[in-house]
């Protein structure tokens, strides 16, 4: 599945890796009902959580963080319980400003949701992440739902194409994660 016209570019930006990764299993699908997605079930038993994650009807926003920031290379377990979305905003650092590949945590109500940055407009972040829209998906989430931003801990050089991107209110924006 290819990404959105008003995403496209984001196919030549060459990194951050944890990005990349994310744009690698754009558009996996939870399978519907009682069924589950095979592959979202193989990314838990990829990073060890297979014996406690067993059915893709469980929110699995952290678990597709985890996945990606595991292959980019990164620590996959905040707080040691990466399928806890809020858990996201101890990881890596503290971002002031987000920017392209940040991770980002909102809250809602019983708990949160965690994808990473890859735009705003004025009233809403752009971000992709998994379990968005039953999907890994693009998705626009009200800045009156942000929690946290944070940063991957790059210990030499952070990526330069990490930056605050600018963009076009275009759709709607989301109240829910599936």
């Amino acid at each position: 599945m290819g990404l959105p016209k008003q995403y496209a570019w984001l196919a030549n930006e060459g990194g951050p890796r944890i990005l990349n990764e994310m744009l690698a299993i754009y558009g996996t699908i939870e399978a519907p009902g009682k069924k589950n997605n095979p592959l979202i079930l193989q990314w838990a038993q990829s990073i060890g959580l297979g014996n406690i994650y067993k059915a893709d009807s469980i929110a699995w926003c952290g678990l597709t963080m985890a996945y990606c920031a595991a292959r980019a290379g990164w620590d996959h377990t905040p707080r040691g319980n990466a399928l806890s979305a809020l858990n996201w905003a101890s990881w890596g650092n503290p971002a002031d400003k987000p920017s392209l590949g940040d991770v980002m945590v909102f809250k809602r109500k019983g708990g949160g949701h965690v994808a990473l940055y890859v735009g705003e407009d004025d009233t809403a972040y752009h971000i992709i992440g998994g379990n968005q829209g039953d999907r890994v998906s693009i998705e626009r989430k009200a800045k009156t739902r942000f929690f946290a931003a944070r940063r991957c801990p790059w210990k030499v050089d952070q990526p330069a194409n990490v930056r605050p991107i600018r963009m076009t209110a275009t759709g709607p924006v989301t109240t829910k994660e599936d």
